[in-house]
């Protein structure tokens, strides 16, 4: 255990989310930290179920200090932002509701940031033993290297620039105080966030063993509206600086555009298009089977056929149609799925 003196604050915005908080919680007590060095602040949002009653009961049971705030409705940023306004340590660390710490992830941020080696850091997510196969399928689609896991922070060899995302991230008081908290866009602001504290040259580490446990949706459809509002964050985010637009963001799009233009093809010249056809489901084929070897399940073969594409065109449909509404016609910010998201 370490046992330094310093006080470390968990931020977790929540809406809604009671059955995923039980198992948050749950792995915030085991972590291996001694529990004098951390608090952690769930920060609702306006949840309408009994969070409010268990998180406080919960406060009573647990090692740690766990602290219950709550405001209106205003988005996961306002959230995040209502903790930091409460939160009491000198470094920061954001974990979503949907999440589980791995039991070292506290003390491996902790022991860098001793050293003073780094302003700001973010770590990879994954999947456990007891999600189930849809859930074991979009934690493979999100982190292969070969969909989007390149640029999203799962290998010390990214694609992209990384930028620590709010499932997985850490900031110091000291960096908070300089570029502020999150912005306003209701997806995509924990990389407006990052951006803003490269934008300094602030020191950012990926900290590829401080593992958090993603759950994700729970459902197709849950699923393919997420994505596509990523892709329209990412072309919003794009509006409010060109270095958050790069070109490995329109990968998505054009495979979608691509495959599109393929199927149509295949109608008037299937000679030359069908085999593109097969050739592609060769390669999902090989990504599933990859899925499902990890895991060793044929369910997660399965459902990994279908949540690999769902990913690829949910983004790219949602970046496409947000592409053209900014930069083609001119309009303003669009968020995409809003009403019944979570539906």
């Amino acid at each position: 255990m370490v046992t330094t003196k310093l006080l470390i604050s968990v931020i977790t915005p929540t809406f809604n989310r009671l059955a995923e908080l039980k198992y948050l919680i749950d792995s915030l007590q085991r972590q291996t930290i001694s529990p004098e060095l951390f608090e952690v602040i769930i920060s609702d949002d306006g949840s309408n179920d009994c969070t409010k009653d268990y998180v406080q009961s919960r406060a009573r049971e647990v090692d740690f200090n766990l602290r219950f705030i709550k405001q209106t409705n205003q988005g996961p940023g306002a959230a995040r932002n209502h903790g930091l306004v409460e939160a009491r340590g000198e470094l920061y660390l954001f974990i979503d509701s949907d999440c589980e710490a791995e039991s070292t992830w506290i003390e491996k941020i902790y022991k860098l940031y001793k050293n003073d080696e780094f302003d700001a850091c973010g770590g990879p997510d994954g999947a456990k033993d007891d999600f189930t196969p849809l859930q074991k399928a979009i934690d493979f689609a999100m982190t292969s290297f070969f969909t989007t896991g390149g640029m999203r922070g799962h290998s010390e060899k990214m694609l992209a620039k990384f930028y620590p995302r709010s499932h997985n991230m850490g900031m110091t008081r000291k960096l908070y105080n300089q570029v502020g908290g999150f912005g306003s866009l209701r997806h995509g602001q924990d990389i407006e966030l990052s951006h803003r504290i490269r934008s300094i040259g602030a020191r950012v580490k990926f900290i590829p063993d401080a593992i958090v446990y993603h759950r994700r949706r729970t459902s197709l459809k849950r699923f393919f509206k997420q994505v596509f509002n990523w892709g329209v964050a990412r072309v919003n985010l794009g509006k409010i600086s060109s270095d958050m637009l790069e070109p490995i963001h329109f990968m998505p799009a054009l495979v979608t555009i691509l495959t599109i233009s393929i199927f149509v093809g295949s109608i008037y010249c299937p000679n030359v298009f069908l085999p593109l056809i097969f050739l592609g489901f060769a390669g999902l084929l090989v990504l599933a089977t990859s899925a499902g070897i990890r895991s060793k399940s044929i369910g997660v073969f399965g459902y990994a056929s279908l949540t690999i594409p769902f990913q690829i065109f949910g983004y790219g449909s949602g970046f496409i149609v947000s592409f053209v509404k900014r930069y083609i016609f001119g309009l303003g910010e669009w968020r995409g799925f809003s009403k019944r998201y979570y539906n």
